[in-house]
């Protein structure tokens, strides 16, 4: 382990809200070692920022990590070459320009279909109804797995989430995991014949195109899965409740005076939906007086560095009119996001301007509140809404 201050935490209190806690970190050791985690957490944004595009010691390549182990060796766990080569593979399926002139549509299709059969007959929760179906909507198209139910592209995409998270070695937690890599494998083998036969711009027609070995597809099929159902579907949700919460923020946003894309970099930067990328250290290391062991774990937290104080002015609040261009939600180095463009096209493009056109005095209830929870993923578990027929 690393000589960095040992911290101890409660976990599950963690899990429900890490902020406080990380709030303390930044001002006391902002490099600490947390048994509970078994490993070294960056929490102030200028260490994360430099370390992330420092490979050779922070690296990706995690043999032994628990996204190798539960989902296969995907572009995400390697460096260099290995990560750029898989990473130019996948590119023409989510670029910027196809995102725009293909699959935006696409997006927008689903919002409108999913929109038109929502009724308002009482209490609804718009995670559910909503955030979730439009999210795993979008996934199946861009993976290419359309052949899924869309609530299996959820569970499957939770099962494996939990299982990459799951530092405490739950075995329940793992056995789900791998019910879901089984049964997003199965959804390959069936859809392999037909995108080889009839290839398109989704990621598996775009892999199979351009001969990546089979193990890399399923792998980085996987990994697109993982981050690609949560994230949206987290960021969606949150934002439309951020934004309930802060009546005069939404009337900006409305009215344009501030951009639906700025609303939603703003709520990614105040509750990050991925709040945490692990790193193992491939070199002798040193931060300040931090001396960090050959091998070790570290978590790079994005959550933490998002509300950093040096960098954010009132950084616990939620203000869509703050510039939020130095918030490293979607990664900072040669790991950044690559599915970013598609998932701001999604939330800020299509799902947010349809949600407050569409929905008629969406409101919020006083008597049922929404739940969150997450450190490593967060997001709202719940969202009971209202709104006029």
């Amino acid at each position: 382990m690393s000589t960095a201050p040992h911290f101890d935490i409660d976990v599950p209190a963690f899990w429900a809200d890490p902020y406080p806690t990380f709030a303390r970190m930044r001002k006391e050791a902002p490099i600490v070692f947390v048994p509970q985690l078994g490993s070294t957490l960056l929490c102030s944004r200028d260490d994360i920022f430099v370390s992330e595009k420092q490979i050779d010691v922070f690296s990706s390549h995690q043999p032994q990590g628990l996204m190798n182990k539960l989902m296969g060796h995907n572009m995400m766990r390697k460096d260099g070459d290995a990560h750029m080569n898989e990473r130019k593979a996948i590119f023409p399926a989510i670029s910027p320009k196809t995102v725009k002139t293909h699959w935006t549509a696409q997006f927008e299709a689903h919002a409108s279909r999913i929109l038109d059969d929502l009724t308002c007959d009482g209490v609804v929760d718009f995670v559910q109804a909503f955030a979730l179906p439009f999210s795993a909507e979008c996934l199946k198209s861009i993976t290419g797995l359309t052949n899924m139910r869309f609530q299996d592209m959820n569970a499957w995409s939770q099962g494996m989430i939990d299982g990459i998270a799951n530092y405490t070695g739950d075995p329940a937690i793992e056995a789900r995991c791998n019910a879901a890599t089984s049964g997003i494998d199965a959804a390959i083998d069936d859809m392999v014949p037909v995108l080889s036969k009839a290839p398109d711009l989704s990621l598996l027609g775009v892999m199979l195109q351009s001969g990546m070995p089979m193990e890399s597809v399923r792998a980085n099929i996987k990994l697109a899965i993982s981050g690609g159902q949560n994230e949206p579907r987290d960021a969606i949700a949150g934002t439309v409740w951020a934004l309930l919460t802060h009546p005069d923020q939404l009337a900006l946003a409305k009215r344009g005076d501030i951009p639906w894309m700025q609303t939603f970099e703003e709520y990614a930067r105040w509750i990050s939906p991925i709040g945490m990328s692990p790193r193992r250290i491939a070199k002798p290391w040193t931060i300040r007086d931090v001396v960090f062991e050959l091998e070790e774990r570290v978590f790079l937290m994005f959550g933490s560095a998002n509300r950093d104080e040096k960098h954010f002015a009132n950084a616990e609040a939620f203000d869509i009119r703050r510039d939020a261009s130095k918030s490293i939600a979607f990664g900072a180095g040669p790991h950044f996001c690559a599915g970013a463009w598609a998932s701001r096209a999604m939330v800020a493009d299509v799902a947010l301007p349809a949600i407050f056109k569409r929905l008629k005095n969406l409101r919020l209830l006083e008597d049922q509140p929404a739940k969150i929870g997450g450190w490593a993923f967060r997001g709202l578990l719940n969202l009971p809404v209202r709104w006029d027929a």
